[in-house]
């Protein structure tokens, strides 16, 4: 299983995984070697994770360097039979070089985001039998929205009783966080 970016969401999906027996390969260039070994996660480079790969979950930024990262090199470099999921940002992935390994029935997708946000009524991503299009909306459905007010809730009693916040939002972490 590789997961590309580790922050909040990528962190969140890794733990979701440490029950199962699998490996994790971590692609995130600001993940330093002690986090990734924290996390129980192999860091490795973006190619070496596609090649590696069943699944590939994405899980980046939109920033300038990350436009386009999932391209034809990475793409090819995936195994036959292997998924790429994206619930990061439709940018990341160049659907222009997505749709021939999709439509050949080489890789599989599951595309919670695409580039454009809602893919045209002609899109061919409608009806390949190996694409699973979802809305990204899963944080707002069943119990998160709820889990989200309960932890912002629980931030602002903090501050209120003057005590540090369980998980704050460093300023540093801004430019590269997802």
């Amino acid at each position: 299983m590789g997961i590309i970016g580790a922050s909040r969401i990528g962190r969140r999906v890794i733990e979701l995984l440490r029950p199962f027996d699998l490996d994790v390969l971590l692609y995130d260039p600001y993940a330093a070697p002690q986090e990734a070994a924290a996390l129980g996660v192999e860091p490795v480079s973006l190619d070496d994770l596609c090649a590696r790969s069943s699944v590939v979950s994405v899980h980046a930024p939109q920033l300038p360097a990350t436009h386009h990262m999932i391209s034809t090199r990475q793409l090819a470099a995936m195994p036959a039979g292997a998924t790429l999921i994206n619930t990061a940002r439709g940018s990341l992935v160049d659907e222009n070089a997505l749709l021939p390994e999709l439509a050949s029935g080489r890789l599989n997708a599951v595309l919670d985001v695409t580039d454009p946000e809602l893919p045209p009524p002609d899109s061919p991503l409608y009806d390949l039998p190996n694409v699973l299009l979802t809305p990204h909306i899963a944080g707002s459905l069943g119990g998160e929205l709820h889990r989200m007010a309960d932890q912002a809730l629980d931030e602002l009693e903090r501050y209120a009783q003057g005590l540090p916040f369980a998980d704050p939002v460093r300023p540093e972490s801004l430019r590269h966080s997802a």
